[in-house]
């Protein structure tokens, strides 16, 4: 406390913590040094293969071209990936060198891991095979890490750029949890303010700007418009966030604009609401979001909690977004942390 940190990079570990605990029952702190060192590269990975899938690719436009491989993505996201499989083998390795009983008198339930390991044993026409476990593997470490790493980091960057908005997060948070208790998933729900941040902050800076890339099964015509089956379909999110048409002041942080009269909330992350999609809507929208949804609310309500926050020298912090798949931050946001409470039972040695 008192020194300058990283706060995407508290961010990032705290999401492959809490993912890491889901997926095969440890955390990283748990790990032995020398898997420490296997994890060490793990945020470079996955920011690398993000960054490869947002590049403009000719061969998206162009299938014919795939084959020669222009632009070298293929090449580099094979590498990446050779890294990113070499975590994972030593993950399914360690797992399967230990008895499903032993496992679950260990860590006292089945992890994920273990589960499919199981249904691959099985031999049936619903198993998996190992290159299909490491696919939900890549799935739950990429969804479930780089989106709230991204989204944590902007949001404590509008919090510390507008310090109105941080003193009444800090109010809210001693009104709801109180001085002498940690935040628990149970005062969530009661954060309504914070709660507005985040969706303030999710509708200025979207975490995946285009959503997922869509194509129709069959062609169809949308407000006058031909879309030939096979096409590829964006739907810019970035922009219906940031249109006068639905949003008064748009590119103005305004969190009260995500609460009623009485304090309630104005806006859910169903995607019902086609004017705000943070998280898409319908049946293809993000699976993850009640994971992400408490993760996020979690890890933002926990950390202005217990601590006071400032950037070095008093510096306003800029904006400036690094777009790809995931729209990133241009700069990582460095922050110092305080003590906030004199209780020292709220902070660990």
């Amino acid at each position: 406390m008192g020194t300058e940190v990283d706060f995407g990079g508290i961010a990032f570990s705290t999401s492959l913590t809490v993912i890491s605990s889901m997926v095969w029952g440890k955390s990283v702190d748990e790990e032995e040094e020398s898997s420490n060192n296997l994890w060490a590269g793990f945020r470079e990975v996955m920011s690398g293969v993000m960054d490869i899938v947002g590049e403009a690719n000719v061969s998206d436009f162009f299938p014919v071209l795939t084959r020669f491989d222009l632009q070298g993505v293929q090449r580099k996201m094979k590498l990446q990936f050779e890294k990113f499989d070499a975590i994972l083998q030593r993950i399914i390795d360690e797992r399967m060198s230990i008895k499903p009983k032993e496992s679950t008198e260990q860590h006292g339930r089945k992890d994920f891991v273990q589960i499919l390991l199981e249904l691959k044993q099985q031999n049936t026409e619903s198993s998996f095979s190992l290159t299909q476990i490491k696919a939900f593997l890549v799935d739950f470490f990429i969804a479930g890490t780089d989106t709230t790493t991204v989204m944590a980091e902007w949001t404590m960057t509008e919090v510390l750029k507008h310090p109105d908005v941080l003193k009444k997060i800090q109010e809210e948070l001693e009104q709801v949890v109180g001085e002498h208790n940690t935040v628990e998933e149970s005062h969530l729900p009661k954060l309504r303010y914070l709660d507005a941040v985040i969706k303030e902050t999710f509708r200025l800076h979207p975490a995946l700007p285009l959503l997922v890339v869509r194509s129709p099964s069959k062609s169809c015509t949308v407000d006058g418009y031909t879309v030939p089956k096979g096409s590829s379909v964006y739907l810019n999110v970035w922009a219906i966030h940031r249109d006068p048409q639905y949003w008064e002041n748009p590119l103005e942080f305004d969190p009260n604009r995500f609460l009623n009269l009485d304090g309630t909330t104005k806006f859910n992350y169903n995607g019902l609401n086609t004017n705000f999609l943070a998280f898409g809507s319908g049946r293809r929208r993000c699976p993850g979001l009640p994971l992400g949804e408490k993760m996020l609310m979690y890890l933002l309500a926990s950390l202005l909690h217990s601590f006071n926050w400032t950037l070095p020298d008093e510096k306003e912090h800029e904006l400036p977004d690094k777009f790809g798949v995931v729209l990133k931050k241009g700069n990582p946001l460095i922050a110092i942390p305080s003590q906030r409470f004199a209780h020292k039972n709220l902070y660990m040695e």
